[in-house]
């Protein structure tokens, strides 16, 4: 492994639980209250490390793989996008395919773990899970479509660090259209309000964290720190695409990625502050009005092009 592969990972790791401590701040002030720590993420995930795990009789391998399989996948992934100054360790032709798809993989197995716990409350889940994101990786593929047209480029790095800024002049507007799609479907990746609530308990509206139930000790804290690094790296790929700082020197790009990144977590936390989690039968139509805002961009770029 390369030291540039190893600072990444180590970059991504120790960062990433931060968001969502930023995030229960937020919420916390919006509610006039104290909250928990900034550093309650870690110290969460610290006390799961410490736990032993319990299974049932009626898991198999399946379960016990898709916990290590998900954190393995969102690292994964990390090492294709830029961070700031620091390159993508990973760049090659077509990685946006493998970008989307390690997070399908580990979708699919928490998806088929929890189906493999034989409990139908699981299964109700992890079919919701299943369906909405379906929805949410057709509009993704949409938003990356408008940027390989401006970029010309189906390398991820080049896609957000090339002829992204030369465009913010005349494709302003698109890239915010785009901006705002691919934000909604950062919501849904990440089940946080308005498409889900990660705090929620209730049978009749939990989607992702119904398939979660069953894990315990480290395997959850596996589950929990490769949500976190999820949340990481499509944020970071959310600030790449509207923070037009490339070209800049390699320490003023490290400034501006990390205080857009705060800035991102502040957001997230401001929506599910002043948002209701929907009802599941809108959450399609929440989708699908991502849909329409990255078919509009697609649309405008095909045209002016």
């Amino acid at each position: 492994m390369g030291i540039g592969v190893l600072v990444h990972i180590i970059i991504v790791m120790a960062l990433s639980p931060l968001l969502l401590g930023i995030i229960g701040k937020t919420k916390a002030f919006f509610t006039g209250r104290w909250g928990p720590p900034l550093f309650q993420p870690y110290y969460d995930i610290g006390k799961l490390f410490r736990k032993g795990n319990v299974y049932s009789t009626t898991t198999t391998w399946i379960f016990q793989a898709a916990p290590v399989v998900c954190m393995a996948a969102a690292l994964a992934s990390s090492l294709l996008m830029p961070l700031g100054g620091l390159k993508a360790p990973l760049q090659f032709w077509g990685d946006i395919i493998l970008f989307a798809y390690l997070y399908g993989l580990a979708r699919f197995f928490m998806v088929i773990a929890a189906l493999d716990t034989g409990s139908s409350f699981e299964g109700m889940g992890a079919s919701r899970e299943a369906a909405f994101s379906c929805l949410a990786e057709v509009v993704l593929f949409l938003d990356f479509i408008v940027l390989v047209v401006l970029s010309k480029s189906l390398v991820l790095s080049r896609m957000i660090e090339g002829n992204i800024l030369s465009s913010w002049p005349l494709f302003g507007p698109v890239l915010l259209l785009t901006g705002a799609s691919y934000f909604l479907v950062l919501l849904a990746e990440n089940a946080r309000i308005p498409v889900d609530d990660p705090a929620t308990h209730l049978e009749l509206t939990m989607i992702h964290e119904v398939m979660a139930l069953d894990h315990s000790g480290w395997d959850l804290a596996y589950i929990l720190y490769g949500s976190a690094i999820k949340l990481f790296v499509l944020g970071g790929l959310f600030v790449n695409i509207l923070v037009p700082f490339h070209g800049l020197s390699p320490m003023t790009q490290t400034i501006v990625f990390t205080a857009g990144m705060i800035v991102l977590a502040v957001g997230i936390g401001v929506v599910e502050s002043c948002m209701a989690r929907l009802r599941l039968n809108r959450v399609p139509q929440f989708l699908i009005g991502a849909f329409v805002l990255a078919l509009v961009g697609l649309l405008v770029v095909l045209i002016k092009a």
